[in-house]
């Protein structure tokens, strides 16, 4: 055998294998990385994480879990969550393709989270604050009882703590396996929102990708001021069914919330990135609270005495 043949059998048997086996899918974890919902473009799961999952190609703000924005959202990732009472359990008896509470138990198992709503307080630039926050990833983020029981349980925590309440909506609208039970958290929710203006207290809702539905049809379009997330759509019904029902074409962008926002019914679009500083200023404006001093400087209480001890 030749040292050439010799090289090569070397290559194809030994060195190809192994790289092959180092590199190989079945070996590489499967939520290493995430495709861009928009673009496509494949991001490092820490990356995307870091970056609060907002697309470093496109800008694309795709969907976040309660926790992680609670997270990124509370002075030190520090807060404290609101317990929450268990709604009635298949109310209707639905089924459809599954057992509604089989959709509950999938949901459950695949978020850890007992319900589509996360209610939590902590504080915004030193200022407390309760915030709501609905999981798209549970059915879809769906409004049934157990939403608007927390949303009511929010509206109370934060009337209790004299504190103003955000809302982070995110949902495909009402939970079809509750029937009317669920369209009627509409007027609950209405009434949470109007329990916190009643106490004087600011109502700020943050509309994500998607926000629809019933959801946009009650507490979504309530804040005191709304603010949306880049791109997100919102509506009460989609695009696709407005252009079947009406035969025309819509603008280009219609429904999105740089389109809602140019036509007066938002008041803010803010990035995720800025969305923590954006609240801190408009709750601290609204709340009449003074501005947050920082920096390694004395308090001016503190500057007064020592400057009356050295006199």
């Amino acid at each position: 055998m030749s040292d050439s043949g010799y090289g090569m059998n070397w290559l194809t048997d030994y060195v190809r294998p192994k790289l092959n086996s180092l590199f190989s899918r079945r070996d590489m974890p499967e939520n290493l990385w995430r495709k861009c919902d928009n673009c496509g473009q494949m991001i490092f799961h820490r990356e995307l994480s870091e970056a609060l999952h907002v697309c470093s190609n496109c800008n694309h703000h795709m969907q976040i879990s309660p926790r992680e924005r609670f997270n990124a959202l509370f002075d030190g990732g520090a807060w404290i969550e609101t317990p929450l009472a268990d709604a009635p359990a298949d109310p209707l008896k639905f089924r459809d393709q599954k057992r509604y509470p089989d959709r509950i138990r999938e949901a459950r198992a695949n978020t850890g989270e007992h319900e589509a709503m996360l209610v939590a307080r902590g504080e915004i630039s030193g200022l407390t604050t309760v915030a709501a926050c609905q999981n798209f990833a549970f059915l879809a983020g769906s409004m049934g009882m157990a939403v608007g029981d927390a949303l009511l349980a929010a509206a109370d925590a934060a009337v209790a703590a004299k504190a103003p309440l955000v809302v982070f909506c995110a949902a495909g609208g009402a939970r079809m396996q509750e029937g009317i039970l669920s369209l009627m958290q509409m007027p609950r929710t209405t009434i949470a929102a109007q329990t916190v203006a009643e106490a004087g207290l600011p109502f700020v809702t943050v509309l994500t990708n998607p926000t629809t539905g019933g959801v946009t049809a009650s507490y979504a379009m309530l804040g005191d001021v709304q603010i949306a997330e880049p791109g997100a759509l919102i509506c009460f019904a989609g695009p696709r069914v407005i252009e079947q029902t009406i035969g025309e074409k819509l603008p280009e962008g219609f429904q999105r919330s740089e389109y809602l926002h140019e036509h007066g019914m938002l008041d803010r679009v803010t990035h995720r990135h800025a969305m923590r500083d954006e609240l801190a200023v408009i709750l601290r404006m609204l709340m009449r609270a003074p501005r947050r001093i920082t920096g390694d400087l004395p308090a001016p209480e503190a500057q007064a005495a020592d400057a009356a001890r050295a006199g």
